[in-house]
Parts: structure tokens; C-alpha cells; sequence
């Protein structure tokens, strides 16, 4: 049986200085496709620690982010990846919860019951700014993904804009599927449904991806596939060329 996550689970994994990433997983997407997830861990200036797109809670985990310094940021940096919010906010209580543009519209948050406490923007907020540099990719239908580049490490943050997975951990089936929809590395793509969305807002979403790329990162991570660990900026143009040609 195939497995798209990328052992060991749940734990800290070092990248580059004051940066690290951590996998888990596996989710269930459309049609039921088990995919990878990926948390991306920073450690601030100020000491404390920022989690971009947190994944399943862990005791473990927490132990060791904890050892790093006080979780002092939970980021939610798009409309679909907020699900284990409310896990880590309970046991990190006085970390503040920062939401993607439109995230707090949506009905099954409000459901859900998870604190929202600041919207993130077009600027990075004081709390990061020495550190992170922030860019709204903007789509149509509300859709807002949030990006970061942590200078320091030179390392480009996102979310869903890049979807790189590794066929062989895919199921036999679905792998012809996703070669066509151009989300298999080793020249994956966001998913075909993102493109379309984003497409609805295309100039601002290519002035927004163009800005990305002119940050020069050497590498890249997002959340399911096999991350740029290096030729990052070339290989996010690759990826970027169905929003900028």
C-alpha cells in the first residue's frame, strides 16, 4: 500500500538556521486522495516561535517546539488550512491565531469554534516583520493564500500555490491522474482547480506570484509533495509559469 507522508511523523526536522519543517499526515482530499502535510516551524528574533500552517497536534511535538523557544504565532495562511487550529490553541494558549484574508467568513469556522484573533495582510504585523516578509496571492471566490519569505534563511513559505507529489508514493491509479494534472514531481503545479481560481484574478495573482519570485528564495516549502531544497527560484518560476506566461 502506498504511503505519501514523509517519515518520521510528527517531529522537528531542520532545514536552515532558525527554520525547520514538520511532516505529517496523511489527509484525505478530493476523491479521497491521501496526501502529505507539511508545517513550517520558524524561530523568531525576539525568541519566540511562529507556526505556519499548523499540522495534527502532538505532545511530543510540542515538547520539542517548545524547546526552542514560547509558541507565540499560529498561522492559518489560507482559507482551507486551518483544521487543527483549535488543538494547538488549547494547549497554547496564549499564542496568538492569525487568519488569511476571508478565513473568518467561512461557515465551517465559525462552526468549528476556533479563535481567530488578527488577519494578516499585505505587510508583515511589527510582531514579524525584522523576520518575515508577507505577499497575498489573491484568487477568485474569496481564495487568499498568504505567502512568507524568512530572509535569513532565504526561504519562500507556501501553502497550496505548489503541489509536488512524488508518484511513487501515490497510488497506482491516481498517478496518471495527477501527471496529467501537472501536480507529480519532479514540475508540479498548484491543482487544477486552484489555477482556475486564481485565474479569476490574474493580474493581481501575477503581480503578486512575479513579486515572489523576484525575492530570490534558494529554497521553497509548501505544505503536500516533495519541497524545494534547493534552485529554489528556478524551480518556483517552473512552477508559477501557468500564472505568469
Amino acid at each position: 500500500m502506498s504511503d505519501p507522508t514523509y517519515p518520521p511523523l510528527d517531529r522537528l526536522k531542520p532545514v536552515a538556521f532558525g527554520l525547520w519543517i514538520v511532516d505529517s499526515g496523511p489527509i484525505h482530499a478530493a476523491a479521497m486522495m491521501p496526501l502529505p502535510v507539511r508545517m513550517t516551524v520558524v524561530r523568531l528574533s525576539d525568541g519566540g516561535v511562529w507556526l505556519h500552517s499548523p499540522t495534527r497536534y502532538d505532545a511530543g511535538l510540542h515538547r520539542e517546539i517548545e524547546a526552542l523557544g514560547p509558541i507565540r504565532h499560529l498561522v492559518a495562511p489560507n482559507v482551507a488550512h486551518w483544521t487543527y487550529l483549535k488543538a494547538w490553541q488549547r494547549h497554547c494558549p496564549q499564542a496568538l491565531t492569525w487568519a488569511a484574508p476571508n478565513l473568518r467568513q467561512r461557515r465551517q469556522v465559525r462552526r468549528a469554534g476556533v479563535r481567530l484573533d488578527r488577519d494578516l495582510g499585505d505587510e508583515s504585523p511589527p510582531e514579524w516583520a525584522g523576520d518575515l516578509t508577507q505577499v497575498v496571492v489573491p484568487g477568485g471566490f474569496g481564495f487568499r493564500e498568504v505567502a512568507f519569505f524568512h530572509a535569513a534563511s532565504a526561504t519562500l513559505i507556501l501553502t497550496d500555490l505548489v503541489l509536488n507529489l512524488e508518484p511513487g508514493k501515490l497510488p497506482p491509479l491516481m498517478r496518471p491522474l495527477l501527471r496529467i494534472a501537472g501536480a507529480t514531481a519532479p514540475d508540479g503545479r498548484a491543482p487544477i482547480y486552484l489555477r482556475l481560481v486564481v485565474r479569476l484574478r490574474k493580474p493581481d495573482a501575477a503581480r503578486a506570484a512575479a513579486a515572489l519570485i523576484a525575492l530570490s528564495p534558494e529554497r521553497v516549502v509548501f505544505s503536500h509533495g516533495a519541497w524545494f531544497d534547493r534552485n529554489g527560484t528556478d524551480a518556483l518560476r517552473r512552477s508559477l509559469r501557468w500564472l505568469l506566461d
